[in-house]
């Protein structure tokens, strides 16, 4: 029962202690003997560029020797804008988070408090969170203190420049470089990067005589690599007919002449383009090996010819669409 009576005086006289308090000037106040207070404050480490609606937070850390007590009714008020010389700054306490830790022979006082701009000017100008005057009450003696958080300074922007400037004369330490954004850029880039080395890859694939890819090595791919070193004489076009002929069969499966030719196309849809082509083919394989004195209709220079047949060929054996082929005799 003494307990609570003792706790509840002590309420009393510091609740009467801090209303005797607030009909003072903080400032007349003695200061709190040294050694009592020690204070540990993180500020902003940027100091330049801030601008009207920015929160600047201040981390405060008070340990406070006992007996003395901080009179709580002393912490900033939320929504109240400091003065200097009787004129405001623009500057508000947005909000304030307090935490105490009572640990023996002190306590700690976490204070976190969130500044709001609300000024600005048309050159950049000089601010600062004023100091806060906290008021200590020492429980032996009953006497009230004061302690002075000490103030921090920045430099407030304006949200635009105000006539002409060198911005080489402007460049802040603080500011940093001047970098474009080239994002977007970049990621065109390697798009059409993408898109080249498919467009190569595609172009490889139908123009290549490699067998490095799927479907590159398949007979036509071996037989044009074979013609395209013949030439137009009686044994160059001989060489060039046997190899389509090899070619041919090893696609059907079986040798493949005019009488199931049908066969080979419905086995082989993507050859249907070709057909005529190699009923013509044919023809000419007549002419070089039983009947010299047919016709094949494949002019002076029939090695060409076959050249271009055996890359219709290839293209067809590849699964893509063979380009259009004449039967002159131009190469």
């Amino acid at each position: 029962m003494k307990n609570l009576l003792r706790n509840l005086l002590l309420t009393v006289t510091l609740s009467l202690s801090a209303v005797a308090a607030y009909a003072l000037d903080v400032t007349k106040l003695p200061d709190v003997k040294e050694g009592i207070v020690s204070i540990q404050t993180q500020d902003p480490v940027k100091d330049v560029g801030y601008v009207i609606g920015d929160i600047v937070t201040r981390h405060i850390t008070l340990t406070i020797k006992k007996p003395y007590v901080l009179i709580e009714e002393s912490l900033p008020i939320v929504g109240y804008e400091k003065t200097y010389r009787g004129k405001p700054i623009g500057i508000y306490l947005s909000a304030l988070k307090h935490t105490k830790k009572d640990e023996g022979e002190h306590v700690v006082h976490e204070l976190t408090l969130d500044y709001q701009i609300f000024t600005s000017s048309v050159v950049a100008k000089r601010a600062a969170v004023l100091a806060e005057y906290l008021r200590l009450l020492n429980t032996e003696d009953r006497e009230v203190v004061k302690y002075r958080v000490p103030m921090w300074e920045f430099v407030i922007s304006p949200l635009s420049v105000f006539g002409q400037i060198k911005v080489e004369d402007d460049m802040s330490q603080f500011r940093g470089p001047l970098l474009i954004d080239a994002s977007r850029e970049n990621t065109r880039f390697k798009i059409l990067l993408v898109l080249l080395a498919l467009s190569l890859l595609g172009l490889l694939y139908i123009l290549g005589k490699g067998a490095w890819l799927p479907r590159m090595g398949g007979p036509f791919a071996k037989a044009y690599r074979t013609i395209k070193k013949q030439t137009d004489s009686p044994q160059g076009i001989q060489n060039a007919v046997s190899s389509m002929h090899a070619a041919l069969n090893t696609s059907a499966g079986h040798s493949l002449f005019t009488d199931n030719l049908d066969q080979f196309l419905a086995k082989k849809p993507a050859f249907k383009a070709i057909k005529p082509e190699i009923q013509q083919f044919f023809g000419l394989s007549n002419q070089v090996f039983f009947e010299a004195n047919a016709n094949h209709n494949l002019g002076a220079k029939p090695v060409t010819w076959l050249k271009q047949f055996c890359r219709r060929c290839r293209d067809c054996e590849r699964g893509l669409v063979p380009d259009a082929l004449s039967t002159g005799n131009k190469a």
